[in-house]
């Protein structure tokens, strides 16, 4: 997915070194508090970061800053664990104290998908469309969400399946036309591997390519198909970015559930 939430970690981090720093002799008592924050923080150990704050986040424009991103960054943690009913827990609660950032976030909507919550999903992804109209992968996510929510189907999906006319990365609208049942998976291949990209880029395309044909086949009901694709993209074209992330966590729950 393209657009990115504003969930300040470096930011933060500046913010809150600069703040510690400043009226030393007023700020004397929370000090080691402060510090205490700042180091969790810094160390990745956003758990420790809300239960310190829980006290001082309604009081302190930098308790809650911390606050806030810790439930950001963790839902993001347990998402890549596989933890999803804790992810989309640590989402709402980033989303609540940050409600204007409900339309932007697209990663509970992905969660939304894998905790079978496709109503929810295809909602957060419609809400996401009003704010990233020209992204092939939430027109895909919004799809998988309305084959399975109550009533849903391919075809039903399909009548209402969001138009992108302008997402140039590669294989998007290869991709898109998939979807739409006017593409297949060869061509999606063929256009992952187009020109003459770089090894790097040639992976990432490719990691994508199978990502969203194991999805694409997962919606029809083709498990082996799904399962074929999805190992590619998450062992073979394996990739360490949000939807690389994403192929490897499918590949976790599908296998457990199994």
């Amino acid at each position: 997915m393209k657009a990115q939430l504003r969930a300040p970690a470096l930011t933060f981090i500046l913010c809150l070194a600069y703040w510690l720093t400043i009226d030393a002799s007023s700020q004397s008592k929370s000090e080691a508090l402060e510090n205490k924050i700042l180091s969790a923080f810094k160390t990745g150990d956003y758990s420790l970061v809300i239960d310190l704050t829980k006290k001082t986040f309604t009081s302190s424009p930098v308790a809650r800053q911390a606050r806030s991103a810790a439930y950001q960054n963790r839902g993001v943690q347990y998402f890549f664990d596989g933890k999803i009913t804790e992810s989309i827990a640590d989402f709402d609660q980033y989303i609540i104290m940050n409600p204007d950032q409900e339309p932007h976030h697209w990663q509970r909507g992905i969660d939304y998908y894998y905790a079978n919550l496709y109503k929810k999903g295809k909602a957060q992804f419609e809400v996401h469309q009003t704010v990233n109209s020209q992204d092939v992968e939430n027109a895909v996510w919004h799809f998988l969400c309305a084959v399975r929510s109550p009533g849903g189907n391919v075809e039903q999906a399909r009548k209402k399946f969001i138009t992108i006319d302008s997402d140039q990365r590669i294989p998007m609208k290869e991709i898109h036309a998939l979807f739409a049942g006017t593409g297949n998976e060869s061509a999606v291949i063929a256009a992952a591997k187009s020109g003459k990209p770089s090894a790097d880029n040639l992976r990432n395309q490719l990691c994508y390519a199978h990502l969203y044909l194991g999805l694409y086949f997962e919606a029809l009901g083709k498990k082996e198909k799904s399962a074929k694709h999805i190992r590619l993209a998450a062992v073979d074209y394996k990739m360490d970015h949000y939807m690389g992330k994403v192929a490897q966590v499918h590949a976790k729950l599908r296998a457990n559930s199994e």
